[in-house]
């Protein structure tokens, strides 16, 4: 994957590689990869991913059907599940959560932006004080599904493509600053209330672009707190944190 992803040579460099790992692949199992082939793989995954956003979709409402934990350990298994069991399981549970008014109130709605964390018991913990994680930009979230692969004459091209174009993590995004719209995009559309940054300890990337992404949530009257994650998370400091956060946005709610 190249470093400099908007580069105009970053296509035909990437598209260079697929061959050669296509190529390499075939030696290693004795059989040929041929177009029909590739075009049954990116259908697979292009079905995938649009069940995938439909679930996201759905968050919109004012009382999500699903809380931001059970979507993301939807997206993680669909990380490690064979796709097609996968996209069977989405689509019963897609006809679930359309019919389904959950009993919980949603309470503050949230967006989490970050580095890769699956950190389930996090989610768990804030979302019982009183919220709800809506949305969110990761990479074990909607970075990893957001964008489909356009079909085409050259199926490794459109691959390389896909990969080129999907919602940049910030080691990616330059030099046009592509993130934060995107980011500000999301926010608008699921009436998020409140940003939670969580960073994973090094990650020096997303530390960096932390300070710019809550200067533009701020100027849109968003409000953004950051976390510093390691091997393991200081869950009644974290706790703390973000009762405090929740209620600052609980006031400024009233005003």
């Amino acid at each position: 994957m190249p470093s400099k992803v908007q580069s105009p040579r970053s296509h035909k460099y990437l598209h260079g590689e697929y061959q050669t790992f296509k190529k390499s692949v075939e030696e290693w199992t004795g059989k040929t990869i041929n177009d029909e082939d590739l075009n049954r793989g990116i259908d697979i995954l292009n079905k995938n991913r649009r069940l995938l956003k439909k679930i996201y979709e759905l968050r919109r409402s004012d009382k999500p059907p699903i809380t931001g934990l059970e979507a993301m350990e939807i997206v993680v298994s669909s990380q490690f599940v064979d796709k097609r069991e996968h996209t069977k399981l989405l689509s019963e549970t897609l006809k679930e959560l359309e019919e389904y008014t959950p009993d919980k109130e949603t309470g503050v709605r949230l967006m989490k932006i970050g580095s890769e964390d699956d950190d389930r018991d996090f989610l768990k913990m804030v979302e019982s004080l009183g919220a709800t994680f809506v949305t969110d930009d990761h990479c074990t979230g909607s970075r990893y599904f957001w964008n489909e692969t356009k079909n085409g004459d050259d199926q490794l091209a459109a691959i390389a493509t896909r990969y080129i174009e999907r919602p940049a993590c910030p080691s990616k995004d330059w030099p046009e600053r592509t993130r934060i719209p995107h980011i500000l995009d999301l926010a608008k559309q699921y009436n998020v209330q409140g940003v939670i940054l969580a960073q994973q300890k090094f990650c020096d990337p997303h530390e960096l672009d932390f300070p710019s992404i809550a200067k533009s949530l701020k100027e849109q009257d968003i409000p953004s707190m950051q976390l510093e994650f390691d091997v393991t998370v200081p869950a009644g400091q974290f706790q703390t944190r973000v009762e405090a956060f929740l209620e600052m946005i609980r006031e400024e709610e009233l005003f």
